[in-house]
């Protein structure tokens, strides 16, 4: 009789399990913004620098670093992400938060036009060693599937500091 009962208990749990599993995509790990992708010195000695423009977001005008990063977005767009030192890498706030709040951007088009799929803009504060916690609905919800994700941790102000790498193994 108890075996029974096991069987029946563990045949009931298994497609629940399955059922809960509702991830959209998610991202391990984090790489911090450059904000400038090249510099060509002209033929006549000038110099064209551009800018770090990712599907469309700015970047800041310095350099951010982050020591880790994890998110999970399901196909409700509920988004949970977890950053650990998101601090200045460059200027005289170096090592410092410079009191910024950031905000989580999910885009899904690999070309435009980009839909930005963003946590409230007015976004968490950061702690003092850069450390942040975002749990949220992203607006408008995603698409499922998302196929080309990209996510980027963003200012108030629409700056990118750094970027979520997408985690293929799951």
């Amino acid at each position: 009789m108890l075996r029974k009962l096991a069987v029946l208990v563990v045949g009931m749990v298994v497609p629940l399990a399955s059922l809960a599993d509702d991830s959209l995509v998610k991202f391990k790990g984090g790489i911090g913004v450059d904000p400038v992708s090249t510099v060509v010195v002209n033929a006549d000695g000038s110099v064209t620098v551009n800018r770090n423009i990712v599907r469309g977001v700015n970047p800041p005008g310095q350099i951010w670093r982050i020591g880790d990063l994890s998110a999970d977005v399901t196909t409700d767009g509920s988004i949970r992400v977890r950053g650990k030192g998101l601090l200045l890498a460059g200027g005289n706030g170096i090592g410092g938060n410079a009191n910024q709040s950031v905000f989580a951007t999910l885009i899904c088009e690999a070309a435009a036009p980009f839909v930005l799929h963003n946590t409230t803009t007015t976004g968490v504060k950061l702690e003092a060693d850069g450390d942040f916690q975002i749990d949220d609905v992203l607006s408008p919800p995603p698409p499922t599937p998302c196929v080309s994700p990209v996510l980027l941790i963003r200012n108030p102000a629409g700056a990118w500091f750094a970027a979520g790498i997408p985690d293929l193994e799951d």
